[in-house]
């Protein structure tokens, strides 16, 4: 059975032949791209990815390519009869910008293989002749290619200092690391060689110093980190307000003359600023909030009580430090592992920074972003959609035993488990330069679908591939849970209002999953996971896909600051097509944008279409959280989304959200109150260079 078959390459004039190339000057340097990439996604590029003198995207998407399809056929992926149409298909996806890797690939996928540097220390990675996970000298021949990883950590100092050097490693190629971190025992507790323990606040000081020291990627990215903790641990009210103390002595430093910033002296100084902070709740602490309950505080290294605290007042410190910063966000520990494959092995305790790849410990997960703004509606491809999806699951598939890791533990528990995460980014610029409202029912409903054809599509790709390369290996033990989670996801398909969209989706939709479910018993599947919905930061600015993940548009005019001062100011691209797809007049489009761009806003717009342009503090948090609960029946992990909210939202109303996002059944929710951060990357009306924070 092939794994691979062309699409692009079957049309008269193949698509590589009929890119024009431009050369755009990045900072002093001439950099040759696509002319439809914008100057921000050469500029991203060329700044973050381009390597060993590089001077050209074509270089640089080559360089990956090259290196993937080498691997596949040694893999025995593909033929090396094939490997040159492999290219063409792949190289088209990428420098189209329909869908895009994420960052660590382009960090360092190839390196070694074009331009021959080992790169310095060692990996972990999957011996191909004998079959076992072997040390490898030389980052570089094997490259860390997931940005997601998840660790795991034991109550005493050699596994503390191990994970510190571990997440340091990560953050040096370009990857995120999340970690639980309730089995470190809490400073009410005592050592067993007398005296009582400093406690766990205390290690993660340790451990946000040497993630804010390492530059993720070797470039000016932050480090990505994730601290999750069970809401049962004695330690957890200190942890609940940590992160919003530490703000208050940013912000007494700023008063004192520090400079401000995420990179000057006040924000460097404190702690706690380089990680996302998440409580793992489960649902009777939710129901003990709900009933005026009480929670019991655990040890962790006797198991004995600690003492109770009603649940009620727990949540209502969480909305009050989630209010004052951010954090902490929430995870549902019980909706989580009821959509866990592989029960049977072990629950999952945490994420990575992000919250949207929820595994096991010791796993890796790469990323992979199709960006929906080069797709149209009605006039949906979905033979394009679907081998897009196809491609990209194979990638990313051949990239697990490609890839190093930092630990023979995370190297074989990934080859055994193989998960993958593909999603969407672009979606606030999909639905409005289609004209459908992102707080709309219509708006939700094909995001529902897409969801489901693009976790279908992805798991079918997965049980073609276990056909020709068996099973992952873990499937053995989980396949009754497995199956669960398949039949949940093919079941869900009910909820779709299918009749606002065209007739193929349904049928598409059902055969795919009808097809994987038939299948599973004879072939099971390659991949544990194939889904998650990814922050796209980065990469989302590479593809100019005008909004990063599931957001919707963060505002309608955008403010970039030019390089030696100044800026101009211009509207959203979507705008345009929208206005166009609702039949407004040229003359008309054009008012309209230059009373946005004087005003901020268009009394042009008709009426009925003003939901369609809400931007992301105009939806209300009730909408942000319909979009995620409408796709999450659909996704293998978890939806990476902030729910923004007014500055004038309260501490109740934050209660709220967090209630109904439970509620709804989702994996995680965190919230961001505008201008609760005393310095935030973006403000309404504008939009300048920022370091992303994400998992792309």
């Amino acid at each position: 059975m092939s794994l691979f078959s062309p699409y692009y390459s079957l049309q008269k004039k193949t698509l590589l032949k009929q890119i024009l190339w431009k050369s755009f000057s990045v900072n002093g340097k001439e950099v040759n791209a696509p002319d439809f990439w914008s100057e921000t996604a050469v500029k991203i590029a060329t700044d973050k990815y381009l390597k060993n003198n590089e001077n050209s995207i074509l270089q640089l998407v080559e360089r990956v390519v090259s290196a993937i399809s080498k691997s596949a056929v040694q893999q025995k992926y593909i033929t090396a009869k094939n490997r040159a149409a492999f290219e063409v298909e792949l190289k088209t996806i990428l420098l189209y910008q329909k869908a895009f890797f994420n960052s660590p690939v382009w960090f360092n996928v190839g390196l070694y293989d074009s331009y021959k540097k080992e790169g310095d220390g060692f990996c972990y990675a999957f011996d191909f002749k004998t079959g076992k996970i072997k040390k490898q000298i030389g980052s570089l021949v094997r490259p860390q290619s997931s940005a997601c990883f998840i660790q795991s950590i034991t109550d005493d100092l050699e596994s503390i200092m191990s994970l510190a050097t571990k997440e340091a490693r990560l953050f040096k190629y370009g990857s995120g690391s999340g970690c639980n971190y309730s089995k470190l025992r809490s400073y009410h507790e005592p050592l067993s060689g007398g005296g009582k323990s400093s406690g766990l606040i205390s290690f993660l000081e340790v451990f946000d110093k040497v993630a804010g020291s390492i530059k993720s990627g070797g470039t000016t990215r932050r480090a990505a980190k994730m601290v999750c903790l069970n809401v049962s641990h004695p330690e957890i009210e200190e942890f609940i307000s940590w992160k919003s103390q530490e703000e208050k002595k940013a912000l007494a430093l700023m008063k004192a003359g520090f400079t401000s910033g995420f990179e000057g002296e006040s924000y460097r100084t404190v702690s706690g600023q380089n990680a996302n902070n998440s409580i793992q709740v489960t649902d009777q602490f939710m129901r003990s909030v709900q009933n005026g309950g009480e929670l019991d505080l655990i040890f962790p290294s006797t198991g004995k009580k600690f003492k109770s605290v009603p649940a009620k007042d727990l949540f209502k410190k969480i909305a009050v430090a989630a209010h004052a910063c951010a954090d902490p966000g929430l995870q549902f520990y019980d909706q989580i592992n009821k959509w866990h494959m592989c029960k049977q092995t072990a629950a999952i305790e945490a994420s990575n920074p992000c919250s949207e790849f929820v595994f096991l410990n010791e796993t890796a997960c790469n990323l992979v972003s199709i960006n929906l703004k080069k797709f149209s509606f009605p006039e949906f491809d979905l033979k394009e959609f679907q081998h897009v999806v196809q491609m990209m699951i194979l990638c990313q598939e051949i990239l697990v035993d490609l890839s190093g890791y930092p630990s023979a533990e995370i190297a074989e528990k990934t080859h055994h488990f193989r998960p993958l995460g593909i999603g969407f980014t672009g979606v606030g610029a999909f639905l409005m330069q289609n004209a459908m409202a992102y707080n709309s029912h219509q708006g939700r409903t094909i995001m529902s679908a897409l969801s489901s054809l693009l976790t279908s599509e992805a798991y079918l790709q997965s049980q073609k591939i276990s056909k020709v390369k068996k099973p992952f290996a873990g499937l053995k033990k989980n396949k009754k849970s497995a199956q669960q989670v398949l039949t949940m996801h093919s079941k869900a398909q009910k909820n779709i209002e299918w009749s606002l969209l065209p007739p193929q989706w349904l049928d598409q939709s059902k055969n795919n999953w009808d097809s994987v479910i038939s299948g599973f018993g004879k072939y099971g599947l390659r991949n544990a996971q194939v889904s998650v919905m990814a922050p796209a930061g980065t990469i989302g600015l590479v593809m100019d896909s005008e909004t990063t993940g599931v957001e919707p548009e963060f505002a309608l005019i955008k403010v970039k600051q030019l390089v030696g001062g100044g800026f101009i100011k211009s509207t959203c691209l979507s705008i345009v097509p929208a206005l166009r797809k609702l039949k407004y007049p040229e003359d008309e489009i054009k008012n309209i944008e230059e009373e946005l761009l004087q005003k901020g806003f268009s009394a042009r717009l008709r009426s009925e279409h003003r939901q369609i342009f809400s931007t992301a503090g105009e939806i209300s948090p009730a909408d942000h959280l319909k979009m995620m609960a409408a796709m999450q029946p659909f996704i293998s992990g978890a939806i990476s989304k902030t729910v923004n909210v007014d500055g004038k939202t309260t501490v109740e109303e934050i209660e709220k959200i967090y209630f109904e996002a439970w509620q709804l059944g989702l994996k995680s929710v965190a919230i961001y109150r505008d201008g609760s951060k005393l310095e935030q990357p973006m403000k309404a009306q504008s939009f300048t260079e920022f370091q992303c924070f994400d998992c792309g």
